[in-house]
């Protein structure tokens, strides 16, 4: 089995408080991610996941223990050594006034220009390519705020692509679509992973779509535990219901799905033929 993209040993997460004791969120993680992988990373609000994605990222530094990409620690990386390995697509939306979708996915070959950003013929390739990839060619030559959340989103993950990055990690990469464009970000994302090769580590808080599309759950649960395995395992074993059980919601472990139970009010009797 070839080495993972990325690695954790003994990973403690969380934060420094000035002249209080460090806050841990995590600890103990022993992680990895695979090249070709879509790891959904799930849990309740509050769990850690925003701060295990910011650690991992190098944006904030850990506790203790380290983190491995491509071989090494992240945290000896030079930041245009780091941006050619890894790429990060936030929730916040991004003001850029009148920028192209092209020109917001050039700003990717950022990692790889010269110091004027002179973008290559080799450079302008890895864009056009990056658009094609999701499926928003077409949207080359449109400025930012024309764009719909679903379309906007398509363009800030090519940007990240033309990074030709090894780990690509997007934090609620479906908080401002529809549901149609739900299942068509998930459905992109998992071929992305599958046909370039590239690791994907999602978080979200849509526990449907993460069953059906991801390769691996990384499951958090309040307090710092950690499961990892494939959906079907965490469904069967009672970890996705342990971790998201709640007042008045069940998860149907034999159709994957949550119910909502209210509590009985009143009997109905109804009658009547067809739908």
């Amino acid at each position: 089995m070839p080495e993972p993209i990325l690695t954790t040993s003994h990973l403690s997460i969380g934060y420094t408080l000035q002249r209080k004791p460090a806050r841990v969120v995590a600890a103990g993680l022993d992680l990895a991610l695979q090249a070709g992988e879509l790891v959904a990373l799930l849990g309740p609000n509050g769990a850690g996941k925003s701060t295990l994605i910011r650690t991992i990222a190098a944006m904030q530094p850990p506790l203790d223990g380290q983190v491995w990409l491509d071989g090494q620690p992240v945290a000896r990386f030079a930041p245009h050594e780091l941006a050619r390995r890894l790429a990060v697509v936030l929730t916040e939306r991004v003001d850029v006034g009148n920028l192209s979708a092209y020109g917001l996915v050039a700003l990717g070959r950022h990692p790889y220009t010269d110091w004027l950003g002179t973008l290559t013929p080799h450079d302008e390739r890895i864009v056009q390519q990056a658009l094609l990839d999701v499926g928003a060619a077409e949207l080359a030559e449109r400025t930012l705020h024309e764009l719909s959340d679903g379309e906007r989103q398509r363009v800030m993950i090519a940007r990240a692509l033309a990074q030709e990055p090894l780990l690509l990690i997007l934090d609620e990469p479906t908080a401002f679509l529809d549901l149609p464009r739900r299942v068509e970000m998930m459905r992109l994302l998992r071929q992305l992973a599958h046909r370039t090769g590239r690791a994907i580590l999602l978080s979200t808080h849509d526990l449907d779509l993460a069953l059906r599309s991801a390769d691996l759950l990384w499951l958090m649960e309040t307090g710092g535990k950690l499961h990892t395995g494939a959906p079907e395992d965490l469904v069967l074993n009672g970890a996705f219901e342990a971790t998201f059980r709640r007042e008045g919601v069940t998860f149907d472990t034999a159709h994957g799905t949550f119910q909502i139970n209210p509590p009985p009010t009143r009997r109905v009797r109804l009658l009547g033929e067809g739908w």
